[in-house]
């Protein structure tokens, strides 16, 4: 046998092998969801985030026809639950219901993250985004936004605001407003909204930025007064809350987002399959009330609108980060 025929018949093998592992490749993706579907979340049982994802599980699974396993993976601000999606087999059982800080904020922060979110992971789509709101005290003095800042620049950090922790969204969001009012705020860090909500109540911070879901209902039972809210234009379910636009910064605009991502390589024809069963999810009378009824503007808009949303929101953060130097202790 010379070399040139064994050459010959091992491109052979190797493109047969390849025909045979596509046509594989399709079949499973034809077949799929043949058996239980593992959402990952990155946060612990019962807080909002897990409710939101076990609400939006029996929707997929009715959509899917096949069953939707929650399963918490929580730590170090969705770090855990991404190694676990990183590293999972790109075959549709494993999704990450994944909150935008871990994809846009975290890596930039903490030395322990893994994954680089642009690289390492199929984009699914957007579910659904929301804005924060900005909470002072019932007894609180200022009345808008442009108080705080006006206080802030005439007394460098005498205005304290709440976060859940360095570098979780609402430590950013008022590191962006400090910046672009260009004014010092003192940031207090606590372990969790809940602790920071509390003092906010009290009087002892001046201010946090909260997430919709939470801030309605503290709003609505008369426990603290909302300043203004994080999105480019304001909320419908608070059409008397501005926007902080509308206090003097017009390009102050931040959003946070819950989305799907599974493992690289993920099947075109499974991201087609969830794309599809969003989009019948987002037309169920049911489910658009409960989203709306917490401030959740519901997103159907594919995977490349996912991807850029987090490459521009990478940008801005790193910004943010960078200017205040900002690092995980």
């Amino acid at each position: 046998m010379t070399p040139k025929t064994t050459t010959r018949r091992a491109l052979l093998a190797a493109a047969a092998f390849a025909a045979f592992a596509a046509a594989s490749s399709a079949q499973a993706a034809d077949a799929w969801p043949s058996k239980p579907i593992h959402l990952i979340i990155g946060y612990a049982a019962g807080g909002p985030t897990d409710v939101a994802a076990r609400y939006y599980a029996r929707f997929l699974s009715e959509a899917l026809g096949q069953t939707v396993v929650v399963d918490n993976r929580a730590g170090a601000s969705g770090v855990v639950a991404a190694s676990v999606t990183k590293n999972a087999q790109p075959d549709g059982y494993t999704l990450y219901y994944v909150a935008s800080p871990t994809m846009t904020m975290t890596p930039l922060i903490q030395q322990s993250s893994n994954f680089k979110p642009l690289e390492d992971f199929s984009f699914i789509e957007i579910l659904y985004d929301f804005a924060n709101v900005l909470l002072v005290s019932q007894n609180a003095k200022v009345q808008n936004v442009g108080d705080l800042i006006a206080q802030a620049r005439s007394q460098p950090n005498s205005v304290s605001y709440g976060s859940a922790g360095i570098g979780a969204t609402n430590h950013l969001s008022g590191e962006l407003l400090a910046q672009m009012a260009g004014v010092k705020m003192l940031h207090i860090p606590y372990k969790g909204n809940a602790p920071a909500l509390s003092d906010v109540m009290g009087g002892k911070i001046s201010f946090m930025f909260d997430v919709s879901g939470t801030a309605i209902m503290q709003i609505q039972g008369g426990k603290v007064r909302a300043l203004a809210v994080s999105s480019p234009e304001r909320m419908p379910q608070l059409p008397d809350v501005p926007a902080v636009s509308e206090s003097g910064l017009k390009d102050f605009s931040v959003t946070g987002w819950y989305g799907l991502i599974g493992p690289k390589g993920l099947p075109k024809e499974i991201v087609s399959r969830i794309n599809q069963a969003n989009a019948a999810i987002a037309q169920n009378p049911e489910y658009k009330k409960w989203m709306y009824q917490y401030g959740y503007n519901i997103q159907t808009t594919g995977p490349d609108t996912m991807r850029e949303r987090t490459r521009n929101e990478t940008v801005l953060w790193e910004g943010v980060i960078k200017k205040a130097n900002i690092h995980a202790e």
